[in-house]
């Protein structure tokens, strides 16, 4: 065991649960209208403890168990015979288990800006769970827990390179929204802006802080590797921000603080694959290129093709890794063969998957709450609470 390894790994799980509880939180919560601000605290926060008990009882052994190069099996179920002198290279196994349950609470997570303000908080609930184990869970073990997809997999020596999430995260949560949007249908009423913009820079704020353990910390070291992968991912975000930025005041005469820091956010997501990778001139190229790309994303799912994914997380953090990961082998640092390949076979696997398990978790809860519930707003229809005394 490396103490300074072993610190570092400790703080950054700590920024990673910082990035959902309470970033993610009030990044959605404030681009949702007053009456639902509760309902999407409350269903950031119950994933968050559902994928924690999961993430126990099976999730981190279907993903690092020794089972094979599809799934890892059982033998690492409740920890069972994981003790705290048992090693993960140089890191205790129980941090290493602490810190990837933190990526296993904020992918479904992310999930949740495709269907708020119309979805039942049972169906969140029962899809999160399953999809975690069913569909994250197994392409964690695929890129990194030795299988199929990694190093000696079927691409050769050289696997797919995505170094804290790009396809294991960003790929699987963006696409999994745009089915849940697509199989959910539009809000009635689809077209009210923000009811807190503060809450969603608060939120971003967070989110950027908590990145640094996202991406940092998946060097598994406290050495250069993991200061390079912080500072591009610093980069990265502080370019996409700006890009966006200027491209919403060269379009439409005016750039907001909305699309300001879901600029950020773009960034980020963008970084993510390739930050252990890439030096700073790329993160420069990466931000600027994901800024308007996510953006142009956005349009397109919600102006042109009418998908009420909300809260754009396909066009920004689905479009934002995918770009990322193609981004190294363009730069020549992963083969495009195994980047592109494994981008087609996790984005076929996690549609398919994404659709069953809907449509079987909507045959147990309802899916979607009826026209009184939307309309009254989730928070004092399913949880009996409202954040404000006067609603808006």
């Amino acid at each position: 065991m490396n103490g300074a390894d072993t610190a570092w790994i400790l703080v950054a799980t700590a920024l990673v649960l910082f990035m959902t509880l309470p970033g993610l939180a009030l990044f959605y919560g404030g681009l949702v209208r007053a009456r639902n601000v509760l309902s999407v605290f409350m269903q950031c926060f119950a994933i968050a403890c559902l994928m924690s008990v999961l993430w126990l009882l099976a999730g981190y052994s279907i993903a690092f168990g020794s089972g094979g190069p599809i799934w890892g099996g059982f033998g690492k179920i409740l920890l069972l015979g994981v003790g705290e002198d048992d090693l993960a290279g140089t890191l205790p196994e129980i941090l290493f288990f602490a810190f990837q349950m933190t990526f296993a609470i904020i992918t479904p997570a992310l999930i949740v800006g495709a269907y708020v303000e119309r979805i039942g908080f049972g169906f969140v609930l029962l899809f999160s769970g399953l999809w975690m184990l069913i569909c994250y869970a197994p392409v964690t073990h695929w890129i990194w827990g030795g299988g199929f997809l990694a190093d000696g997999g079927i691409f050769g020596a050289t696997g797919v390179r995505d170094f804290a999430g790009g396809i294991v995260v960003h790929e699987t949560a963006g696409l999994a929204a745009l089915v849940i949007a697509v199989i959910l249908g539009p809000r009635r009423d689809r077209h009210k802006p923000p009811h807190n913009p503060g809450y969603v820079m608060i939120g971003a704020a967070m989110l950027w802080v908590g990145w640094f353990g996202f991406n940092g910390g998946s060097q598994l070291a406290a050495d250069g590797g993991a200061a390079m992968a912080l500072t591009v991912t610093h980069i990265s975000a502080a370019t996409a921000s700006l890009s966006w930025a200027a491209w919403e005041r060269l379009k439409y005469g005016k750039a907001s603080m909305v699309g300001l820091v879901t600029g950020t956010i773009a960034g980020l997501a963008s970084i993510t694959p390739a930050s252990g990778f890439v030096g700073p001139v790329h993160a420069l190229i990466i931000g600027a290129v994901a800024g308007v790309l996510c953006q142009e994303a956005v349009n397109l799912i919600r102006n042109r093709l009418k998908i009420d994914d909300t809260l754009d997380v396909f066009a920004v953090h689905g479009i934002g890794g995918i770009f990322g990961t193609i981004m190294i082998a363009a730069f020549g640092l992963g083969s495009w063969a195994a980047q592109l390949g494994s981008l087609a076979i996790v984005g076929l696997f996690t549609v398919v998957v994404t659709v069953v398990i809907a449509k079987l978790a909507a045959l147990v809860a309802p899916m979607r709450v009826d026209a009184e519930t939307e309309e009254t707003g989730l928070d004092l229809a399913a949880h009996g609470e409202r954040a404000y005394e006067i609603m808006s």
